[in-house]
């Protein structure tokens, strides 16, 4: 074979991306203003969940017995390996059917793909990521859509089920309520780093391990009487998915910053500037309602404002359903959960306050 018959070697999935994972999301600030005239049509009354309080679905009321849950999410690549990416979208799509405290029972593919520089092959593999996570999932990829992108774009139409009593919203916590977070914070910092190639094994193998691991808990947890809120923490990192949970419930909410989970390592990497643009670019878009200590260090400040892909739940209870809180999260593997915070009083302008 002649050099100028040899194929192609590819390029790394991530020199594809100008963001990666989560941290692709449009600005709070900037999507806010997009959405602000959709917001005021008219919705059915059988629309459970719509617009209007930023939740992680919508949902639909079908009957006394049934909810459907709609959601979708896609991204650029986060990871070079096309089966760890296909893996991370599913799973970070199919988060927001559980963070409704649904059951997913159907999966439709979106897909875009630069056909002329990534093979089949490639491609076949970011697919079957995918569809790996579904069957862990219990549910099948049906069907969906592909396109020719510029860009590697990847990710999932999610459905799922839930009694509409079952149905939690992230805009119906309550004064005095105690915050828990399924998984730690830093996914962002670990993907700058690995762009760079400044991120060692050990921390590859939490990354994958924490943004391919389904947020199975949502059902048990919205079962408990005790839970009023729920809501998973992604692109707008965990200061922006509080606030949402503050303005949807009229209430501040308060965060204990000394005893939020970190994964391993990445205080370190964000102090030597390991982080993503989005972490900026939350920060503009809602920092004015974030009130820090004034010793507040500019690491912690990027790990709070730190775009998760697939994150954690972040469940707004009764204090005297803590125990079962944790008890339910630690039966589906969540080790790492902790209490984060709490839910202050009412308030016509909430604010997140860290302490």
């Amino acid at each position: 074979m002649t050099d100028s018959a040899a194929p192609k070697q590819e390029p790394r999935l991530t020199s594809l991306s100008h963001g990666g994972g989560c941290g692709c999301k449009i600005a709070p600030g900037v999507l806010s203003d997009i959405l602000k005239h959709t917001a005021a049509m008219p919705m059915p009354p059988e629309l459970m969940v719509g617009i209007e309080t930023s939740d992680d679905a919508a949902v639909y009321r079908l009957n006394d017995e049934q909810a459907l849950i709609a959601t979708t999410d896609f991204f650029m690549p986060i990871v070079d390996d096309a089966f760890d990416f296909g893996r991370i979208a599913a799973t970070n799509a199919i988060s927001d059917v559980y963070a409704m405290g649904g059951r997913p029972i159907l999966a439709l593919a979106l897909v875009g793909m630069p056909i002329n520089v990534l093979s089949t092959a490639t491609i076949g593999r970011i697919l079957e990521g995918g569809a790996a996570v579904c069957r862990d999932a219990g549910i099948v990829v049906a069907g969906g859509h592909t396109i020719d992108s510029v860009e590697a774009i990847y990710g999932l139409v999610a459905l799922g089920i839930a009694h509409p009593d079952r149905i939690r919203r992230n805009a119906d916590a309550q004064p005095g309520d105690v915050l828990v977070l399924g998984k730690p914070l830093g996914v962002g910092v670990m993907s700058a780093a690995l762009k760079k190639g400044a991120l060692d094994d050990a921390g590859y193998a939490r990354m994958i391990a924490s943004t391919t691991k389904l947020n199975v808990a949502g059902p048990d947890l919205a079962a408990l009487d005790g839970v009023h809120a729920m809501t998973d923490v992604t692109g707008f990192g965990l200061a922006g998915h509080g606030l949402e949970i503050a303005r949807g419930s009229g209430c501040d909410v308060l965060i204990d910053w000394a005893s939020v989970p970190l994964h391993a390592g990445v205080r370190a990497l964000a102090t030597q500037s390991f982080v993503t643009g989005a972490s900026g670019r939350n920060w503009a878009g809602y920092g004015e309602r974030v009130l820090l200590p004034q010793d507040f260090a500019a690491e912690d400040r990027a790990l709070l404002t730190d775009p998760q892909t697939s994150g954690g739940l972040l469940v707004s209870c009764a204090p005297s359903s803590l125990d079962a809180v944790l008890a339910a999260f630690r039966r589906h593997g969540f080790d790492a959960a902790a209490v984060v915070g709490r839910v202050g009083d009412r308030s016509e302008r909430p604010v997140l306050r860290v302490s």
